[in-house]
């Protein structure tokens, strides 16, 4: 049955609220957790799940996503007729680039033709989650589904944020509230609120006339959510399935990480005691491109007690030298340099990033190849460094790319 779906990851938006992050880069592109892209826990999932045919589709600043897949994702088998094929928007339908989530697809509609699939799995490659398509696959089969929605419950404080699904207790889907003013009367007398995760199984026929259907329409938007989903719901049967824990009774894992505090908090939960997302499982491992680096190193000075290579609480991935600093609570990407005296608390350092002497860290988001000059303090002073650096809502304090300090 895995043979007979095809999947469509979702990889090509701007991420303009990741900004400065996505300046150079797509969304699914930006590193997180130490040694990974956004984009490699959805392709984890894939392969995990079995799914041997996968298009990355692909758009805005996809440079380093295209290189990042080409080098670390190079594990099927093209002789077996298993692939990860990376398309770019080529205009092939018409002079537009890609209008819409349902337009990408669409302008794709070939590689449907090619396959002929039973099934089309469609995904976003921006989501922190771990997820077995194939339960979700058999609850399609079971409800004789034309399309199903991956839905989780969130707050009713946050639901606005995303696309609001309203399901009977039969898992019918009877509306989609696409990010609906808290005062809306559509959501009037929802004691839970569930929203859609991005995620839908289409069967292949049905999805190819929907498609042909809203390419004619002019004044579509051409996206799955706004225009696809809610013509189908007096006319085919769209059933929501609920990504929660059976055991727990509580909603899985899974972290929409489209703004900057949002990304940082996601980070966060990896460095906690008992993180709520497992990075470690060996039954689900999650998968990147590792590029040569030498294993960590601390070093303490004994003629110095002051002078303590240690890091608490914290991610350290390969190539990084803690030379007699400190780093509590952070999450360190692989070549990061820590030199002697210096402090970094509750911060996320990207490949290459330099912290020089006596220098003080503290709630920052520092991108890659940025060096902190000696004694230099961040995220102390949010009057003083709002003149030169982003701090988000939360106040923390992010630093584009090779910034010069």
């Amino acid at each position: 049955m895995l043979r007979k779906i095809l999947t469509f990851l979702m990889a090509g938006g701007k991420g303009e609220r990741l900004s400065p992050l996505t300046k150079d880069r797509t969304k699914p592109a930006v590193p997180f957790g130490g040694v990974y892209r956004i984009i490699d826990f959805t392709l984890s999932n894939c392969i995990n799940s079995g799914l041997r045919k996968i298009h990355v589709l692909t758009q805005y600043k996809s440079y380093s996503l295209t290189r990042h897949i080409s080098m670390g994702w190079n594990v099927l088998s093209g002789e077996m007729g298993e692939y990860i094929d990376v398309i770019p928007a080529q205009q092939r339908v018409d002079e537009h680039w890609y209008q819409g989530t349902a337009d990408s697809v669409y302008q794709n509609i070939y590689a449907i033709e090619d396959e002929k699939p039973d099934y089309v799995l469609i995904l976003s490659g921006d989501h922190i989650y771990s997820m077995d398509y194939r339960e979700m696959l058999s609850f399609h089969l079971e409800k004789k589904a034309d399309l199903t929605v991956s839905v989780i419950e969130v707050p009713k404080e946050k639901a606005c944020e995303f696309g609001i699904c309203v399901f009977d207790d039969k898992f019918r889907v009877k509306d989609i509230i696409e990010k609906p003013r808290p005062n809306s009367p559509r959501l009037k007398g929802l004691k839970k609120t569930f929203v859609s995760m991005g995620i839908y199984i289409f069967n292949r026929v049905i999805l190819e006339e929907l498609l042909m259907e809203d390419a004619k329409d002019k004044g579509s938007s051409h996206d799955f959510a706004r225009d696809i989903i809610p013509k189908m719901l007096n006319r085919l049967k769209v059933f929501a399935f609920n990504f929660v824990d059976p055991h727990k009774n509580e909603p899985k894992y899974w972290r929409d990480v489209g703004n900057l505090d949002a990304y940082y908090e996601a980070n966060m939960e990896l460095v906690k005691a008992i993180p709520s997302f497992n990075i470690y499982d060996k039954d689900w491992p999650f998968r990147t491109c590792h590029e040569q680096f030498g294993p960590a190193k601390t070093v303490f000075a004994q003629e110095d007690e002051n002078r303590v290579g240690m890091a608490l609480d914290s991610l350290v991935s390969n190539g990084c030298v803690i030379s007699g600093g400190k780093v509590l609570a952070s999450i360190l990407s692989p070549n990061v340099r820590i030199n002697s005296f210096s402090e970094v608390t509750c911060s996320i350092l990207m490949e290459g990033v330099d912290i020089g002497r006596y220098a003080k860290v503290k709630r920052a988001i520092i991108d890659k190849h940025v060096k902190v000059p000696k004694k230099m303090e961040i995220g102390f002073d949010l009057k003083k460094d709002r003149k030169r650096f982003k701090i988000t809502e939360s106040g923390i304090v992010v630093i584009p790319k090779g910034t010069v300090l």
